[in-house]
């Protein structure tokens, strides 16, 4: 099991595997067990955000054991959270800020 990191910008804490853009993170999740996901929303100018990193998880059904949503962006973490919490599992423990 690995644990991900979703961010264009902060630095990848220790025990993580970082995903610098939407792409690179639902290339993981479709390939590798996550246990840890942690999202960050906006990922650069014109990049698509963590809600599609979202989506893709309720579209494929392949959801990590956790999800911490670490963005700065209050509406962003707004909309994956309704999506998440709408969608997800009950296994799925969803934490609406950072790890701490």
């Amino acid at each position: 099991m690995m644990n991900v990191y979703l961010d264009d910008f902060r630095p990848c804490p220790e025990g993580f595997v970082l995903a610098k853009n939407a792409e690179e993170c639902i290339l993981l999740l479709g390939s590798e067990d996550v246990d840890i996901l942690s999202l960050d929303f906006d990922l650069g100018w014109g990049q698509p955000t963590g809600l599609a990193v979202v989506q893709y998880l309720v579209e494929s059904g392949r959801y990590p054991k956790q999800v911490y949503l670490h963005t700065s962006s209050p509406s962003g973490k707004m909309q994956m959270y309704h999506m998440l919490y709408r969608n997800a599992p009950q296994t799925v423990r969803i934490h609406n800020g950072p790890m701490p």
